[in-house]
């Protein structure tokens, strides 16, 4: 198998983890400098920013739907769907109330090791569908 293979199968499996909250699994796939661009601000690197990044959700149920995997080199680009219920979402209660987005990640993955996340996700539909509303300042 390639290692563009790999790297694609690595990056599915991620998703997978993600679904069953399965984050010290995660840890392991992560390399040690690990950064997530488009995420919580100040996330600590490797493993530890993973464990921060799962602590700051709160209690959530989620299921991603891949959509697309693309690779090249060594980077997988992911499009998925996700169905989640958690407590909040940028402090918005939301206990209860279902949320769906959309979300384009690119993992870099050297030597079967996630090394870099950037994450683009539909987190202002996902404040509207919990009541949000934007308001112009004047």
């Amino acid at each position: 198998m390639s290692e563009i293979e790999n790297n694609k199968i690595i990056a599915q499996r991620w998703f997978e983890l993600i679904s069953e909250h399965n984050v010290e699994a995660i840890c392991a796939m992560t390399a040690s400098t690990w950064k997530l661009h488009g995420g919580p601000p100040e996330l600590a690197q490797g493993p530890d920013g993973v464990r921060q990044l799962f602590g700051s959700f709160g209690e959530i149920k989620q299921t991603w739907t891949i959509e697309d995997v693309i690779a090249q080199g060594d980077k997988v680009v992911v499009r998925a769907t996700n169905t989640c219920t958690q407590e909040s979402f940028f402090g918005i209660p939301a206990q209860g109330k279902q949320q769906t987005f959309t979300a384009t990640f690119i993992h870099q993955i050297v030597n079967g090791k996630i090394i870099e996340t950037w994450r683009n996700a539909d987190d202002l539909g996902r404040i509207i569908q919990l009541g949000g509303r934007i308001q112009a300042p004047y």
